[in-house]
């Protein structure tokens, strides 16, 4: 099979599959397609640089006694406060053994006990110990995996710094596309190679979107700056459909330093070996909101934090670890106990100060048991895709595997359909006419820092239909006014993601205000019911 060769000047770049990320879906895609045509996959960063680097907990499977599928099944529809999709939930935990085994047989590294079994540690909303981990650092060794098989392979070409623009469908073959016209169809996508500033036309027979999450929309995020809700302002834009975005989990556990971006995320982990969250005067408070304490589901904890945060007027909580022995707790996290200590904490000799911050978002583009979009010939997967799984809030460590069970289930489906699929012809290179140079960074900064100020004040934790209409009306200027600039102007990743974020801002306000009640992660303090 020939190996995807790159083209320059105005010819387009052609390859089967087209992968948009690098992430833990992305290329764990990447792997299962590649015996079947040629894959392209784009990143705009560094390849390594990606929202599966940073989670610290692990991957949920069902490994074993005591441990059931039923088990696994009714945790992540108790967490997801009734709006999972039961079978969906159901088929991702039949498939979890199966998955995580493939990710070990690739390389994975996970913890192991003496007898040589999988190391399953708990989390907060699970009923049994399930989650397996690479100390606090599971998510960089599974990237770092990967991304040695994909080098690896013969079929797969990698090419980083490129930034998607946009979906290319018959809209820009001339055609009127609404989000009711029948039969969209994604034919490949427009890329800004960040290196020379030009842009390239990439057609392809069938897209991948794993473009990850949208936490940079807020002011306190454990996202990396990438998470920009790329993916997601793209389908969107080409009228695909997209779900359930008022759902946006809140991680309670960030580490409290001010000024600091992302956030250091202290995992959920800690609390399952023990970790108690207290208030600064040494309170233990998550008894009184929820049976399960410090463990109860994010949602939950969360708000707890939220709510006690604002009744004391602290800037944060406390997460005590000191009880904890130390040999114990230095083996599971040591990147967690060095960062501590490196901002002068000694978390076994002093309490940690966490705050919740933007973490995941639980909708996303709406796809099918296959990862298949409402636009033919788009696939999506991971974190920007809404499959039914999280419902209104995720259930610690299935996102991991939500990745791996829908990038076998694309992967099986695609590779049916790629022969009879052809490259489509007449599409037109990317149209620069009218545009000047960039205008000074301060437009896009000072836009920027008041979408994230927009949507933590008025999107956050909680809400309520007051604070919505005004961040809808306050966005509403940033939007018109962003949209002047990028009509003028020449195109820049930075006007790019900030055009991107507002989208995505949009969408989860419209969202929110569409939803008239309190559930899972969408507390609205006017529709008292569900949370209260």
């Amino acid at each position: 099979m020939a190996k995807l060769t790159l083209h320059s000047g105005e010819e387009p770049l052609k390859t089967d599959f087209l992968v948009i990320g690098s992430g833990i879906a992305g290329l764990s895609y990447a792997l299962k397609v590649a015996h079947h045509g040629r894959v392209l996959i784009l990143t705009k960063t560094r390849e390594e640089e990606t929202n599966t680097k940073y989670a610290q907990g692990g991957i949920a499977a069902v490994w074993g006694h005591p441990d059931t599928i039923g088990k696994h099944v009714s945790d992540t529809l108790d967490a997801g406060a009734g709006l999972c999709n039961q079978d969906v939930v159901e088929m991702v935990v039949r498939e979890s053994k199966n998955r995580v085994t493939e990710l070990m047989q690739w390389g994975t590294p996970f913890d192991q006990t003496a007898e040589g079994e999988p190391d399953l540690v708990k989390e907060g909303g699970h009923s049994e110990s399930r989650i397996l981990h690479v100390k606090d650092h599971t998510g960089q060794e599974i990237e770092r995996t990967l991304l040695y098989q994909v080098r690896n392979h013969p079929n797969i070409v990698i090419l980083d710094h490129y930034y998607v623009l946009d979906l290319v469908t018959q809209h820009h073959l001339g055609a009127f596309v609404t989000s009711k016209t029948p039969g969209i169809k994604c034919y490949g996508a427009y890329a800004l190679n960040l290196r020379t500033q030009s842009v390239v036309t990439v057609l392809a027979k069938l897209i991948c979107m794993c473009s990850g999450g949208t936490g940079s929309i807020y002011a306190n995020t454990t996202n990396p700056s990438i998470a920009t809700g790329d993916g997601i302002a793209m389908v969107y834009r080409a009228k695909g459909s997209v779900r359930d975005m008022e759902f946006i989990q809140f991680h309670p556990t960030a580490l409290y330093e001010p000024g600091v971006r992302p956030s250091f995320l202290i995992s959920e982990a800690v609390r399952g070996l023990g970790g108690v969250l207290k208030t600064l005067d040494g309170r233990s408070f998550m008894e009184k909101y929820d049976r399960r304490g410090s463990l109860a589901p994010r949602d939950i904890v969360a708000r707890a934090i939220d709510h006690e945060m604002k009744h004391s007027g602290e800037p944060h909580v406390w997460l005590d670890c000191r009880h904890i022995n130390e040999n114990v707790f230095i083996d599971h996290f040591p990147m967690i106990y060095r960062k501590c200590m490196e901002i002068g904490i000694d978390p076994l000799k002093a309490p940690i100060p966490v705050l919740p911050a933007a973490h995941y978002c639980c909708g996303g583009i709406s796809v099918d048991r296959d990862g298949k979009a409402s636009i033919k010939n788009l696939y999506a997967i991971g974190e920007c895709a809404q499959t039914g799984l999280h419902g209104g809030n995720r259930l610690a460590s299935n996102s991991l595997l939500e990745a791996l069970v829908y990038a076998h289930n694309a992967a099986q489906s695609c590779i049916e359909l790629i022969h009879d699929i052809e490259f489509a012809e007449g599409i037109p290179n990317w149209n620069s006419e009218g545009t000047d140079h960039p205008e000074e960074m301060i437009l896009i900064t000072e836009s920027l820092s008041e979408l994230r100020s927009i949507m933590s004040n008025y999107v956050g934790i909680v809400r309520s239909n007051l604070r919505l209409k005004r961040a809808y009306d306050r966005l509403k200027i940033l939007h018109d006014e962003t949209e002047a600039l990028y009509e003028k102007t020449v195109v820049s990743k930075s006007l790019c993601e900030l055009r991107n974020m507002i989208k995505v801002g949009y969408i989860i306000i419209k969202h929110a205000m569409a939803r008239k009640e309190s559930v899972g992660l969408h507390c609205n303090t006017d529709y008292p019911n569900q949370n209260e």
